[in-house]
């Protein structure tokens, strides 16, 4: 499914590797995705009403009831820059790719402020025959020159990309995470077929995804060497998309877009 507020400003491809620009067009449609579909990822809006649902079901006192109320209210809002990009990143894939994620990283944090580690991104891409692993970084980036410093170095998003296509510790830790969260779920069957797939591809086959997103003019430097130095390094059947986004607003803006503040 497309999106009516993107339009296509590049794309490129070198082997297994692909990229493209994407310009977000300031429209109602982009404000509601922004307050509805990312606002749900950010919050985890599902994961959130059923604990509240769970907790008000409990055998309490009124004394109890009140106390609870006095928890809930203290929940701290997520409003950290990356944090929103991560989840305009899921809601974006869900929409365009539908990719299919069993767990909301939000759920696994034991500190309000605190950042999980391993990959951004972890779900499923469904296929004609099955599923396959989905794995992923996102950058933001608010600096004018291209491509910006987050897609460089150690810890920027090529070899982070690059380390989930061959660092099998990484996948290691990142399957023994995802095995316990689909277990006995609706979700048991995408987490077998897939990681099957991989593992009888040699430990490639997965799709790999890179999402930048910035508050500048689309420009194709944003990607094209960095796609093309990981089109030297993935091999197939592994596949890897490269997406750079370009906000209407600046980065500084996403979470006043998510609590509907933001000028359409």
């Amino acid at each position: 499914m497309s999106l009516p507020f993107v339009n296509i400003e590049y794309t490129g491809n070198e082997s297994c590797v692909s990229w493209q620009g994407l310009s977000f067009c300031s429209s109602e449609k982009l404000s509601s995705f922004m307050q509805r579909e990312v606002a749900e990822r950010l919050k985890d809006t599902p994961g959130r009403d059923e604990f509240e649902s769970h907790l008000k079901s409990l055998a309490l006192t009124e004394m109890g009831k009140e106390n609870l109320e006095a928890v809930l209210k203290a929940e701290i809002p997520e409003e950290r820059t990356w944090a929103v990009g991560e989840a305009l990143a899921e809601a974006l894939l869900i929409s365009n790719r539908g990719v299919v994620f069993p767990w909301n990283m939000e759920r696994d944090k034991r500190n309000a402020k605190g950042s999980l580690p391993g990959a951004d991104i972890v779900g499923f891409v469904p296929l004609d025959s099955g599923f396959q692993l989905v794995l992923g970084e996102v950058k933001t980036a608010s600096e004018t020159k291209y491509p910006p410093g987050v897609m460089l170095g150690r810890s920027g998003l090529v070899h982070q990309i690059d380390n989930l296509a061959r660092n099998m510790s990484t996948i290691y830790q990142l399957l023994r995470w995802l095995q316990p969260r689909c277990k006995n779920t609706e979700y048991q069957e995408a987490f077998d077929h897939s990681v099957a797939l991989y593992l009888n591809s040699g430990n490639k086959a997965a799709s790999l995804f890179g999402i930048l997103i910035r508050d500048t003019a689309p420009n194709k430097l944003d990607l094209e060497g960095r796609g093309k130095a990981l089109g030297n390094t993935v091999i197939r059947p592994a596949s890897c998309e490269l997406i750079a986004v370009y906000l209407p607003f600046e980065i500084t803006d996403l979470l006043s877009q998510i609590e509907g503040g933001g000028a359409a």
